[in-house]
């Protein structure tokens, strides 16, 4: 691995602060913005800017589950359904996904952002309608949600929480608090599985990648902190306009080259 010039150092840092900032901004994660920036900014192809997206996104997801752990506990047993079945089925879909066609795993990815962000967009907020959820974990259902949340953290090296929330509240009738804190408990592990399974496959470039890390890390609390004094209707939005905008772009741009 070769080093920055410094006045690239000093660029990727800042572009990891950014990153890490939107990402604690919208909620969501910096890998879902760090992807289409990586392919459309880098011409990284679909699984490299996945596996270098990881190395942004581990640190801050361990990091937050480590913190969520700390004032929401969860039943071990729980925990352990939710994250084995999230890591084992990530290892499984990671190792398809970097022997994928590219421009097949770029179309999934496509699609599935665009859907985010018009689920986002479409979202009405119904503050009523966890009064009757659950902050007892459905053991059970575990598996389940993990196996699907890890499809999509192997598959598209993110998106694990953005299945497993929903589902989580909905399906299954868990309170917005208790679907967070196994949401993390299904990314935090997949993500490392996932980063782990595209090193391997020398689908990672670190030499960008550690710098963006290094440089998220810093500001991803204060989108946080600012996060808590907008709207949240307002922020939503905004996340869900930059996805549609970015899916419709890289559409775009694999239609034009193909």
């Amino acid at each position: 691995m070769s080093w920055l010039a410094l006045p690239d150092l000093l660029l990727v840092l800042s572009l990891g602060a950014a990153l890490g900032f939107f990402g604690g901004l919208f909620g969501i994660g910096g890998g879902i913005i760090a992807v289409p920036l990586f392919i459309i900014g880098f011409g990284m192809d679909q699984a490299l800017a996945q596996g270098t997206a990881l190395v942004l996104m581990v640190p801050n997801l361990l990091i937050g589950w480590w913190r969520y752990n700390q004032h929401h506990k969860l039943p071990w047993l729980a925990v352990t359904a939710i994250g084995l079945s999230a890591t084992v089925t990530t290892w499984l879909t990671a190792k398809l996904a970097v022997r994928l066609d590219q421009n097949i795993l770029h179309w999934i990815f496509n699609l599935f952002i665009l859907a985010v962000g018009l689920r986002m967009l479409l979202l009405r907020n119904n503050p009523s309608a966890n009064s009757n959820n659950s902050d007892q974990p459905r053991t059970a259902a575990m598996p389940i949600v993990g196996v699907l949340g890890g499809t999509s953290m192997g598959l598209l090296g993110m998106g694990g929480g953005l299945v497993a929330t929903p589902m989580l509240t909905t399906v299954f009738k868990h309170t917005q608090t208790t679907a967070q804190a196994l949401s993390l408990a299904l990314v935090a592990p997949s993500s490392v599985m996932a980063l782990t399974t595209y090193a391997t496959a020398h689908r990672v470039n670190w030499e960008l990648g550690l710098p963006l890390a290094f440089g998220g890390l810093f500001t991803v609390s204060a989108g946080v902190a600012i996060a808590h004094y907008l709207p949240e209707k307002a922020l939503r939005r905004s996340f869900a306009a930059v996805m549609i905008v970015a899916a419709f772009w890289l559409i775009l741009q694999s239609l034009h080259t193909h």
